[in-house]
């Protein structure tokens, strides 16, 4: 058995999940709603306050889908619970990040300054201090797509080796390379 997909997921107090026919699984919380579609063969029930994730057979089809769809429903459950939270900080001389509505503007060291749309889902924050560097929160409840807007922004400048410029998570660690005068 998955040891991820074998441990059940608690729900807190006011949690509330519906799997519909079509194993469609359907979460609601204090801080919102989220909706998942599973696979067929997975099994999803509650009992006593917590959720268990099943699979019907051994096949390594069955085995690799049992411990993501755990995985992904607990995600969906601490989300409409806690929420989720990322935070980029943009590192290098005159990037900046203003934000107004869901629109970011950003200058990267392009010509040309980048405006990048939020979607609705999530809330974004830009914080400007005096001898720091810019930071972008993110929060939302659904991990996936906040993940992947995280990621989209970061991918438009990415950290470089040799000095560190570029936009990177907050807690992200960029290794530097040592440059040519280093082999003199």
């Amino acid at each position: 058995m998955s040891r991820i997909g074998r441990s059940p997921i608690k729900l807190a107090s006011g949690v509330t999940v519906t799997v519909s026919a079509t194993n469609e699984i359907t979460v609601k919380g204090p801080k919102g709603e989220l909706k998942k579609a599973i696979d067929r063969d997975i099994k999803v029930e509650v009992k006593e306050g917590e959720l268990i994730v099943t699979r019907p057979t051994d096949q390594i089809r069955h085995r690799a889908l049992h411990g993501l769809y755990r995985a992904l429903i607990a995600n969906m459950v601490t989300g409409v619970t806690e929420g989720f939270k990322k935070q980029l900080e943009l590192v290098g001389v005159g990037y900046k990040a203003a934000h107004n509505g869901q629109l970011i503007d950003l200058a990267l060291g392009y010509s040309h300054n980048i405006i990048f749309e939020i979607p609705k889902e999530l809330k974004v924050n830009t914080v400007t201090e005096k001898g720091k560097n810019p930071l972008i929160q993110l929060e939302g409840i659904d991990n996936q797509l906040l993940g992947q807007v995280a990621a989209k922004i970061r991918s438009l400048r990415k950290p470089e080796p040799y000095k560190g410029k570029g936009v990177r998570y907050s807690n992200e660690v960029v290794r530097k390379k040592a440059g040519k005068s280093a082999g003199k």
